[in-house]
């Protein structure tokens, strides 16, 4: 599973340590980070702040180097109304200093010109301290599917910076496994793994986004769309379950199963390449 990893989502606000070793104890050999406890946190586990305690920081570190595993993606880099990313300046130095090499940014701000303008200023920031940058795309973002996406990067026009596809908000988008395929393979920097229905569940986009399915237990067609991703890009299952969590199961349960199920599925896609390539 070396281009497998766990997204922080997928464990409801565990301490960054506690992550590494449940990640390493799975075989995955990366992990997505922001840089606070700041989504739901059930269990009650201690907050925690990279930003804030140089001492977390210093035992991140050499847990992930003990336990070989890495941070694939550093997330926490919103555009907002009102907002200024030049702020984040400090907290991608705080990436860099964890190895983080790719991070994400999404925005909220309705403006999209002023969205593209932020994602500029954040894509050169990103290159001059040599990160990679990804934006992601959802029907309850300002970019709302891929097209939006790939024109927000090709219009900013730095070279790394990339489109993150999550299968849920791909599909959700109305986009296809074809539309990817179709892309410029470079273009493509990271990918969020998880099913889901077609059609929205929730009263609210965010009750879907919070509350998805293992692989493969939902309506999206999960392997057309990896077997178009290019054997490079790092595939984070991010598999959040508000209902499963509510009746009491744990994020490292959850975690366990969603790996094992999405290395069978990564390992079903690579087969149908090989085939494909004999």
């Amino acid at each position: 599973m070396d281009m497998l990893g766990i997204e922080f989502q997928t464990v409801f606000g565990l301490p960054p340590v506690e992550f590494v070793n449940l990640a390493a104890d799975l075989d995955c050999r990366y992990i997505s980070t922001g840089l606070s406890g700041g989504i739901p946190n059930p269990f009650g586990y201690g907050p925690f702040s990279l930003r804030e305690d140089p001492s977390l920081r210093y035992r991140l570190l050499a847990a992930m180097h003990d336990r070989d595993v890495s941070i694939s993606l550093g997330e926490g880099f919103m555009v907002s109304p009102g907002g200024d990313v030049r702020n984040y300046a400090n907290d991608m130095d705080i990436m860099l200093e964890l190895g983080v090499q790719r991070i994400n940014t999404v925005s909220v701000d309705p403006d999209l010109g002023r969205t593209v303008d932020e994602f500029g200023v954040l894509a050169e920031m990103a290159t001059a301290r040599g990160l990679v940058m990804t934006t992601e795309f959802a029907p309850s973002l300002t970019v709302k599917n891929l097209d939006m996406a790939v024109a927000a990067v090709r219009q900013v026009g730095q070279p790394d910076f990339r489109v993150l596809i999550d299968t849920m908000h791909l599909v959700r988008g109305g986009h296809t496994a074809a539309d990817v395929a179709a892309l410029d393979p470079a273009l493509i920097g990271y990918v969020h793994l998880s099913d889901n229905t077609l059609q929205q569940r929730g009263a609210a986009y965010r009750d879907d986004s919070i509350d998805r399915m293992f692989p493969g237990d939902g309506e999206l067609p999960l392997a057309d769309i990896l077997a178009a991703i290019p054997l490079e890009v790092i595939v984070g299952l991010e598999v959040p379950m508000r209902s499963k969590i509510e009746a009491g199961e744990r994020p490292e349960d959850i975690a366990r199963h969603g790996v094992e199920i999405a290395g069978r599925m990564l390992a079903a896609v690579q087969d149908r390449r090989s085939s494909a390539t004999v």
